[in-house]
C-alpha cells in the first residue's frame, strides 16, 4: 500500500509529551535535569494518590519528557522494562478533541488502546485516549484546553519551567538551548517500513516527506531504508527505519535485537545555537559519536561559499553539516543514553533545510559502526 495517498486531515496540534518507561524514574529525571538542562516540573506517585507507578515530568522549551517507573513487580511498566530496557512508551499528540481523534483513528483502522477518558482535579479536566503503533509504542491523544494544572490530573508541581535559555520560575534549572522536538524516529522489522508508512498515511493523513533508499544510507558493511512521514506543516515528523541486507549487522538490526522488537530509536531536539548547546551538554557529561578530522575537509569544500558557517568551530565539537537546495542544517548524535544500545538523541539546528542530513549518512554510519565494533555487535 503506497503511503503517498492519505486518509484526510487529522487534528494534531503538536507533540504534547514523550513518555519513557524506565527502571528508575527518579534517576532518569535526575540525569536529564543535570546533564541535559531540563527542569523538574511535576510529579505523580504515592504522595499524589497514584499507587502503581511514579512519574516525573521534566521540561525545557516546548519539550516535555515524562519518566515513569513501576512500584509493583507485576506492573505493565516493569514488564515493558524487562523486555525492552528503558524506552519510549508514548509519543503523545495534543489534539483539540480527543474523542473525535480517537473515533477517526479507529474508524480508519487504528488499534484502540485506551478509549476516551476524562480526568479532573481542581485545575480543570483533561480528555485522554490512545492508539497503538509499531511494537508496544502508543500515541496518546491529549485534549487539555480546559486544564490549567502543571501537567495532568494526578500530578503536582515540583518546580519552575525552564525555557531553552534557562529562563523560568522558582526552581528552574539552567537550560542548554534545546527548544522543541524536531522529529521522532522509529525502527521496525525488515519489510515493515511501507506498512507503517501506510498506517500513518491512512490513519492520520500524513504524507511521505522523503524516502531514503538503502543505496543512499549505507557503508561498505551496513545499510538501512527510511521513509519520513509528516503532518504536512512540520509540527510532527516521524521517520521510520527498517534494516537492509548488508555484510554485517546494521544499527537497526542491533536495535531490534536489544530492544526485542520495534520501537522509538532516537529523538531529534531543535536548537538555535548547536555549538553552545553541545558545549553545555558535554559539560554535563553527555557523550557524542566521534567524527574523524577528514570529514571536515569535505565540509569545507561543500560550504566554501557560506561565510556564516564556521567549519573549525564545528570540527572542535564534532558537529556534522549538510546542505540542500533549501538551505543547510547542523546536527550531532549522542552515544546511547541507556545501558542497551537502543535509545539515543540528535541535536539539530536548521537554516532553511527541511532535510535529515543525507550528505552525512556515510560519516554517521561509520561512526556508529565503530561503536558497534567496540560492543562486539557489528
Amino acid at each position: 500500500m503506497a503511503p503517498e495517498t492519505n486518509g484526510g486531515a487529522f487534528p494534531i496540534q503538536a507533540i504534547d509529551h514523550i513518555e519513557f518507561w524506565v527502571g528508575n524514574a527518579r534517576q532518569s529525571a535526575y540525569y536529564f535535569t543535570n546533564a541535559w538542562g531540563f527542569c523538574p516540573s511535576a510529579y505523580a506517585g504515592l504522595e499524589t494518590g497514584v499507587r502503581d507507578h511514579a512519574s516525573h515530568l521534566v521540561v525545557q522549551g516546548d519539550i516535555r519528557f515524562v519518566f515513569s517507573g513501576a512500584l509493583q513487580p507485576d506492573s505493565p511498566i516493569a514488564g515493558h522494562v524487562a523486555r525492552h530496557g528503558d524506552g519510549v512508551k508514548d509519543v503523545a499528540f495534543r489534539v483539540p478533541d480527543a474523542e473525535e481523534a480517537y473515533r477517526l483513528a479507529v474508524e480508519r483502522g487504528a488499534r484502540g488502546i485506551k478509549e476516551p477518558t476524562v480526568s479532573e482535579d481542581e485545575h480543570g479536566k483533561v480528555v485522554r485516549a490512545a492508539i497503538g503503533t509499531y511494537g508496544e509504542t502508543i500515541h496518546s491523544f491529549i485534549q487539555r484546553s480546559e486544564y490549567s494544572g502543571p501537567f495532568l490530573p494526578g500530578f503536582r508541581a515540583t518546580g519552575g519551567v525552564a525555557g531553552p535559555d534557562g529562563a523560568g520560575g522558582p526552581g528552574a534549572r539552567s537550560g542548554v538551548g534545546i527548544k522543541a522536538v524536531d522529529h521522532v524516529v522509529g525502527n521496525v522489522e525488515l519489510g515493515k517500513m511501507n506498512t507503517w508508512a501506510a498506517y500513518y498515511a491512512d490513519i492520520m493523513g500524513f504524507t511521505n516527506l522523503v524516502h531514503f533508499r538503502d543505496d543512499q544510507i549505507s557503508t561498505d558493511y551496513t545499510a538501512l531504508m527510511s521513509k519520513v512521514m509528516w503532518d504536512g506543516v512540520g509540527r510532527v515528523k516521524l521517520p521510520i527505519n527498517e534494516p537492509a541486507p548488508g555484510k554485517k549487522k546494521s544499527q537497526i538490526d542491533e536495535y531490534l535485537d536489544f530492544y526485542r522488537g520495534p520501537g522509538v530509536q532516537h529523538m531529534a531536539l531543535l536548537s538555535d545555537d548547536i555549538l553552545s548547546t553541545v558545549q553545555r551538554l558535554r559539560g554535563g557529561g553527555v557523550e557524542f559519536l566521534p567524527v574523524p578530522d577528514a570529514y571536515y575537509e569535505e565540509v569545507r569544500e561543500r560550504f566554501s561559499d557560506l561565510r556564516d558557517v564556521d567549519v573549525a568551530a564545528l570540527q572542535s565539537q564534532r558537529i556534522l553539516a549538510d546542505r540542500d537546495e533549501e538551505g543547510y542544517l547542523l546536527q550531532i548524535f549522542t552515544k546511547p543514553v541507556v545501558d542497551r544500545p537502543t535509545i539515543f538523541f540528535e541535536i539539530i539546528e536548521r537554516h532553511g533545510s527541511r532535510g535529515f542530513g543525507l550528505g552525512n549518512f556515510k560519516a554517521l554510519f561509520e561512526a556508529i559502526e565503530r561503536e558497534q565494533a567496540l560492543r562486539g555487535t557489528l
